[in-house]
């Protein structure tokens, strides 16, 4: 098969779909690899590079689109790339349609191959495609959080661990998932104040014997998540519905009681934000304040530190990448229900239930849709 990696071009997103030495690993399995000039040179990952791991390198996007039997990416494409889309090309990449309805649209148009990253599952339910950029994302977020809280960036001018005599930042996070935990440590680790608040009493009993006293565990009422929003000075939204729109647990109206300077860090926002005041941004502009509140929204945040993403990202996409090369999609898909559960278009029909029913679509199951293809 061949595979072309092309260079990012969302705001601020340096990472890439495939290291030279994911390249090496598809080489090696007897396939062919085009890579756009200098992809991955702005993490130190040269054209040199590339190149000796088996890889031809190309000028254009243009002529890694139109060869490509599959495209390896990291960021959903952008409306030039699906431009360049062809029908029957794969695409593996995040998607996270239930929040793009002009991307769906236009996947659908294409008649291209669109597998998720962040749909495809494990035995245990997890998402180990979303999992390395959701820890990626939470320790980022407190990062962010603690950053945004300095008076020079609009904050309160509250240090998170705070100093003998006086008091500590409170740092609430709202979903104790992959993302939620890794915040929660980093926030442990700088000192702060943490309170997480997630629905599932399994997880509770989970995070209370990690953090033991570190942190304070509370399920996730109403109550408890506008009781301590008010009382934080860095909230995070670390909430996960697989494939959905995220539910909206902060209103604007809660918002407007928070305390002014303070800040929210929402990383459901790819997913379209879980309060109701987010709105997406970019590293470029990475803040805006609604209501005396400072709200980080950053649709792409572990392409901030994008070297470290990009492989830990490669680490878990590339045994599918493989798999899809080797076997060819339908075989694929068709072997593996996990893989199969990372389809959400082929052919023009949306394949995954949460992206048909948030953008309200006729729903086909994967499996049929893959059966029927010619």
């Amino acid at each position: 098969m061949l595979i072309g990696i092309p260079k990012e071009i969302k705001d601020h997103e340096y990472r890439v779909g495939a290291t030279p030495s994911g390249v090496r690993e598809l080489v090696n399995a007897g396939h062919k690899v085009i890579v756009q000039k200098d992809a991955g040179s702005a993490i130190d990952f040269s054209d040199e590079q590339y190149v000796s791991a088996g890889a031809k390198i190309l000028d254009t996007a243009a002529e890694i689109y139109g060869q490509a039997d599959m495209i390896l990416k990291v960021k959903e494409p952008q409306k030039v790339e699906c431009g360049m889309l062809r029908k029957d090309q794969i695409l593996f990449s995040y998607l996270h349609l239930a929040a793009e309805p002009e991307l769906t649209k236009m996947l659908i148009k294409s008649g291209a191959i669109a597998i998720a990253f962040e749909t495809v599952s494990a035995e245990d339910r997890s998402l180990p495609l979303l999992a390395p950029m959701s820890e990626v994302a939470g320790k980022l977020s407190i990062q962010a959080g603690a950053r945004a809280l300095e008076k020079s960036q609009g904050g309160r001018g509250v240090l998170l661990g705070g100093v003998p005599g006086v008091s500590r930042g409170k740092v609430t996070i709202l979903g104790g998932g992959v993302s939620g935990t890794n915040a929660a440590k980093v926030a442990i680790g700088m000192g702060a104040e943490v309170v997480i608040l997630d629905k599932s009493l399994a997880r509770i009993r989970y995070l209370c014997d990690i953090f033991g006293n570190s942190a304070e565990v509370l399920y996730a009422s109403l109550e408890n998540i506008e009781k301590n929003a008010v009382d934080s000075d860095v909230i995070v939204g670390a909430v996960l519905i697989p494939g959905a729109a995220a539910p909206k647990l902060i209103s604007a109206d809660t918002v407007k009681r928070m305390k002014k300077g303070s800040v929210m860090v929402d990383i459901s926002i790819d997913q379209g934000g879980c309060f109701e005041t987010s709105k997406p941004t970019s590293h470029s502009n990475p803040t805006y304040v609604t209501d005396g509140v400072v709200h980080y929204c950053v649709t792409n945040m572990p392409g901030a530190v994008a070297r470290t993403s990009t492989q830990a990202l490669e680490n878990s996409t590339l045994p599918f990448s493989l798999a899809l090369a080797n076997k060819g999609y339908k075989k694929a898909l068709l072997d593996d229900k996990h893989l199969r559960n990372g389809l959400n278009v082929i052919d023009g029909k949306v394949t995954y239930k949460a992206v048909a029913d948030s953008l309200g679509y006729y729903f086909v199951e994967a499996e049929q849709a893959i059966s029927e293809k010619v």
